[in-house]
């Protein structure tokens, strides 16, 4: 059974960093593209990035593209989302999720496994 477990988040100043962690188990994900997706309060949930595992080849939202870099530690099978340069409206929820497949992909629906999420809270 696959679990995705997401940590590190927290309440951080605007300009600030953090670094989020998916930790993945259950299988090997060497054919998966794993996402980071975000949701605020009363928002839609939202993809923030994304790598494909085998690869490594990233993909950004325009929105945190040059701000946030996303990595893999093969040997942890873990997911990284680190988060700099922080604005107010980065405040959300933070969930990381895999799809079976390697090709990148936006969709919700796409995606078969999610974690719980981590909340971030950047204040105003």
């Amino acid at each position: 059974q696959v679990h995705l477990v997401e940590s590190g988040g927290g309440l951080v100043q605007a300009g600030g960093s953090l670094r989020l962690s998916c930790a993945a188990s259950g299988r090997t994900f060497s054919s998966n593209f794993m996402g980071w997706f975000r949701q605020a309060p009363g928002k839609e949930r939202e993809f923030v990035g994304g790598i494909s595992w085998m690869a490594g080849n990233t993909y950004y939202a325009d929105s945190v593209e040059g701000r946030f870099t996303i990595s893999r530690d093969n040997a942890k099978n873990t997911v990284y989302l680190e988060m700099n340069n922080l604005k107010p409206e980065d405040t959300a929820v933070y969930l990381c999720a895999a799809r079976n497949g390697l090709l990148p992909r936006r969709v919700i629906s796409e995606y078969a496994y999610w974690g719980q999420g981590t909340q971030v809270t950047v204040p105003s």
